[in-house]
């Protein structure tokens, strides 16, 4: 122990090497603990497949306001993270500092646009009303069918390939040794992983995404995995080029968006259904991307058909994620964060900083805490010590 009743930094053993777990090792070697990363394809899953919008106020809906304020305190700490991030990797974290234009292109969906402009403005969150001439003076590859939208210029985006190699970089350069197997169970001072051979640590972090609740009981019925289909487009010559700014949209009551790469790269997604642990794209779900994407952008008509890809979101019941102590036992949980793990990644990878440290977790991620879902009587340490 040190001097102020805080554990020295010991050995820490992360199952799951996708954004979170990646980012919480980066952080956590760099603060001296001898981390193993345990995944058979690090940066892979919903991560690699992930459209890296950083969007807590597009994002917000009634209700969840816990959510949007740990999305916008994450949010906040994002440039100081991909900087930081940048110099330990020695190449760009992907960040995207455009902003973000949301649209509508029907009568019906303005209405929701502006119920949504009025639901943050109660937040103290204006965003500006554009007219549909406002929307193509900004971004001319906005077609016609377009009534009207929102300017959310701190609502940021990320490539989410480029940071993924990023923090892959950094967690090699601090020491991270990367263990390419599959886990079959966290628990106290150990994971055991399906091939019969044992991982010890002091202490050991879930960050599997949907896969986390096979990992400890104490997850048992708390997350879902929600499927998501993406299209990865490139720009042709002769096509109208991409939007500059993300542009998220609402066609007949369905939402899309498209994200800009560099080099003419363009992501398209994504559906939302729960099928189990499903990862098929379907001809179903590509259909509908293509024609409500193109109903908002026409140009992407010319464009190439670069990639379709699915991935497996982890939801939970309030869409909050799970980040906390689970039994006391040396067992944390950084996971269950939906659609929403790249925005995350900065504040949960602080929190579990703060966790290792034995210190309180404060701010608005204390309403992450595991104990809100778990069974009453459960034993849980709770996040707020």
């Amino acid at each position: 122990m040190t001097r102020h009743g805080a554990p020295r930094p010991g050995r820490l053993a992360i199952i799951g090497a996708g954004v979170i777990g990646l980012s919480c090792a980066w952080r956590a070697a760099e603060a001296g603990w001898s981390v193993e990363l345990i995944d058979p394809e690090p940066g892979g899953g919903s991560s690699w497949v992930a459209g890296g919008m950083l969007a807590p106020v597009t994002e917000a809906w009634p209700g969840e306001e816990a959510l949007l304020e740990l999305g916008a305190d994450s949010l906040r700490r994002w440039p100081e993270f991909a900087s930081a991030l940048a110099e330990a990797a020695g190449t760009p974290a992907g960040l995207r500092t455009e902003g973000t234009l949301v649209v509508a292109a029907a009568a019906g969906d303005r209405a929701e646009l502006d119920e949504l402009a009025g639901y943050l403005a109660t937040l103290g969150r204006e965003v500006a009303v554009l007219s549909a001439r406002e929307l193509r003076r900004l971004e001319p590859a906005i077609g016609p069918d377009v009534r009207g939208g929102l300017s959310v210029p701190g609502d940021l985006a990320v490539d989410n390939r480029v940071l993924l190699a990023a923090l892959r970089a950094a967690a090699c350069r601090a020491g991270v040794r990367f263990v390419a197997a599959s886990a079959a169970r966290a628990r106290g001072g150990a994971v055991d992983l399906v091939d019969g051979a044992t991982v010890p640590a002091e202490v050991v972090l879930i960050a599997a995404g949907a896969h986390s609740a096979a990992l400890h009981p104490a997850l048992t019925g708390l997350l879902r995995p929600v499927k998501g289909e993406i299209l990865r487009l490139r720009h042709r010559p002769g096509a109208l080029p991409p939007p500059s700014r993300t542009v998220r949209a609402v066609v007949h009551g369905r939402p899309v968006y498209a994200v800009p790469r560099d080099g003419g790269g363009l992501v398209v997604g994504a559906t939302q259904y729960e099928s189990g642990f499903d990862i098929e794209p379907t001809v179903g779900g590509v259909r509908d991307l293509v024609r409500d994407a193109e109903r908002v952008l026409p140009g992407i008509a010319e464009y190439a058909l670069v990639e379709v890809v699915a991935g497996l979101r982890p939801g939970t019941a309030d869409n909050l994620p799970l980040i906390g102590s689970l039994d006391g036992s040396g067992v944390l949980v950084a996971t269950g964060h939906g659609r929403n793990g790249m925005l995350l990644a900065p504040a949960t990878a602080a929190a579990v900083l703060d966790l290792l440290a034995g210190s309180p977790v404060a701010g608005p991620v204390t309403a992450a805490d595991p104990a809100r879902l778990m069974p009453s009587g459960t034993r849980l340490s709770s996040t707020r010590r």
